[in-house]
Formats: structure tokens, C-alpha cells, sequence
């Protein structure tokens, strides 16, 4: 098949350092092109994706102009004898494909916004478009209003190292961003009431609320002992740090829609203990690759059941529900069933 692919030009494919949708979209590329298909990226201009780039930009201040000019140059898919189109980014630069036959897949990543399912539903051609939703904690909001599948976000487990067995005084990995809704504070209260360290690495956003988030929360308890930042990690340090870890902390104080870095840490063969928020009890199965909790002390409770989980089952599920072979596999059944209509 031939298949284009749209993604918001915010930042390349594949990212750096942080970048979740951008490292899932790089994955699918890899997947659909080793399975023989003819992929073309429409992205971030410095993209790197092993196919053909069609580079383009945003203003800062996304408005009516960019709409304009992105769609004179998404419009064109239609005319090049695409079999399917897939975007990750924004529905309204493919306003003008709405009214074309060709199959449309919209990939759901963060939190759905209804009205706009409704009016895609209402305005394009019927029957051409398919939603998925990256949990069934997204898929479950739009499954009202217009057709969708649940399809995972993943890795490639074999970037990351399964490690069997770790240390007894291992520590607690925190990775992600430094924010309030990520639970940074919760974590560290949970390592300080269990006695272990805890390694903390990610970026603090450079909005003022989560400065002041980590200068109030986190780092007056940073010592460089029991709780260490690391600051921002690349993947090979990412695999190093989660696959030395007794248990990787998910302690979101919102409804996360998928969490990539839960199937990073059971790809390493980390259990997860997480709160039980948006699709954090899809991905964490209760005593088998980690624990669910509701609140910090049941966090640190469950802490002192780690060696409970055999890591071998972490790793067994990462491949078999997220890793890279599952989720372009998914995608590919979708796209033959859209374009068999």
C-alpha cells in the first residue's frame, strides 16, 4: 500500500529526547516499511524517517492562515494515488481530504475532542474515516459518535534490555516530565516512606506553574542520596535507568491516555506501580507486572510487594500487547479493511 502520514510539525520524527506521539509515528514508519509498503511523512522539516519527508510548519500561534496553507498542501494527497491516509496531527489541516473517498485514519493520543469527532462525522465523505484511540480509556469517549479502534502505543522491545533480576536495594525510577499531574511529589513521598531511592529524570516544563512546581515540591528534597535528579535521559540511558530499577512509579494525578514509559519499563522487565487513572489499568495487571493503587500510602505498600513479580512476566506482556510488531500489525489489518470498503 501506499501511505501517507501526517504528523504536527512541532518537533522531527523521530524526537531526541521527549516526544511521545513523534516516537510512536517513527516506530509505525519502520514497521509499515519493513512489511513492504511505500510510506511518505509529512512533518517537521529536520525529520529523519527512513521514507520519503514532505516537510512543513506551524506559526507559533496556530491560526487561519497556517489552516489554509496546510491544507493547499495536504489536498494534494488525494491526487497522488494514495491508498490510505493516517494523521496523528490536527483534523483541520485535513479539512479539504474530508470531502475526498480516500480512507482516513485519525490516531487519537491525547484526550478526544467530541465536537470536532461529531463535525468530521457530519462532513466528510461517509464512511471514509476511522478513528483509533490509543487506550480504550480514549476509544471508549468517541465509540458514541464514530467508528474506532483501540490500538496501543508501543516500543520496540528490542531497543530496550530485559534485565531479570536487579539488585535488592535497586531504586524507584520517576521518568517523565516534572509536573504536578505526573505525580513527581507523590513519588518522592512514596520512596521516602518506603526507605528506597529514587532516581528522577525528565524535563521541567518552562511554564512558570511547573517551575514553581519543582522548586516547591521537588527539589528541596533532592539530596543526591535517597532521591537523585538526573535531569532529561536519551534512550540509551532511558534503557540503563529503567532496566536497573526495582519498580518504575506512575503516581498521574490525571487521566493519563496511554503512558509510553509504562511499556518501556516492562520492556526491561520493570514492574509498574501506578495509579488507577485513565489507561494506567489497562497497561498495569494487578500483581502480575505491577500493582494499582489509589492513593500514596497503598503506593508505598506495594512498593514492599516488588519482589512478588516476576519479571520475566513484565517482559512477556511488553511483547505481546505494545511492542512494535503488535502495534504496526494493527495498523496494517485497520488500513486493508478501510480501503477494502
Amino acid at each position: 500500500m501506499k501511505i501517507a502520514i501526517i504528523v504536527n510539525p512541532l518537533i522531527p520524527v523521530p524526537p531526541e529526547k521527549y516526544g511521545g506521539i513523534e516516537r510512536i509515528v517513527y516506530m509505525l514508519i519502520q514497521e509499515l516499511i519493513a512489511k513492504g509498503h511505500d510510506v511518505t511523512l509529512y512533518a517537521n522539516e529536520r525529520s529523519k524517517p527512513g521514507c520519503a519527508l514532505v516537510g512543513y510548519h506551524e506559526s507559533d500561534h496556530y491560526g487561519l492562515p497556517d489552516m489554509i496553507r496546510i491544507n493547499a498542501l495536504t489536498s494534494k494527497i488525494a491526487f497522488k494515488k494514495f491508498d490510505v491516509i493516517h494523521t496523528f496531527g490536527r483534523m483541520s489541516n485535513i479539512a479539504l481530504l474530508m470531502l475526498s473517498k480516500l480512507p482516513k485514519v485519525v490516531s487519537y493520543q491525547l484526550q478526544p475532542t467530541l465536537s470536532q469527532v461529531k463535525k468530521v462525522i457530519k462532513f466528510a465523505r461517509e464512511g471514509s474515516v476511522h478513528f483509533t484511540g490509543c487506550s480504550d480509556y480514549i476509544s471508549n469517549q468517541i465509540v458514541p459518535y464514530a467508528p474506532v479502534t483501540t490500538i496501543y502505543n508501543g516500543v520496540d522491545t528490542a531497543e530496550y534490555t530485559f534485565t531479570p533480576a536487579v539488585a535488592d536495594d535497586a531504586p524507584l525510577v520517576f521518568l517523565g516530565r516534572i509536573q504536578k499531574e505526573k505525580g513527581t511529589d507523590i513519588a518522592i513521598q512514596t520512596a521516602l516512606a518506603t526507605g528506597r531511592k529514587l532516581v528522577i529524570a525528565g524535563n521541567v516544563p518552562d511554564e512558570t506553574i511547573h517551575q514553581a512546581y519543582f522548586e516547591e515540591k521537588v527539589k528541596p528534597f533532592i539530596d543526591g542520596k535517597q532521591v537523585t535528579y538526573i535531569g532529561p535521559v536519551n534512550n540509551s540511558q532511558k534503557n540503563e535507568l529503567l532496566g536497573a530499577a526495582a519498580a518504575f512509579l506512575m503516581p498521574v494525578t490525571w487521566d493519563e491516555p496511554f503512558g509510553i514509559v509504562m511499556a518501556e519499563a516492562l520492556a526491561c522487565g520493570t514492574p509498574v506501580i501506578g495509579f488507577k487513572r485513565g489507561s494506567v489499568p489497562e497497561v498495569v495487571q494487578h500483581g502480575v507486572n505491577g500493582f494499582l493503587c489509589d492513593t500514596r500510602e497503598e503506593m508505598a505498600a506495594f512498593a514492599k510487594d516488588i519482589p512478588k513479580i516476576n519479571r520475566a512476566d513484565c517482559r512477556r506482556i511488553a511483547e505481546g500487547k505494545f511492542s512494535s510488531d503488535t502495534i504496526g500489525n494493527q495498523y496494517e489489518e485497520l488500513y486493508k479493511r478501510m480501503v477494502a470498503k
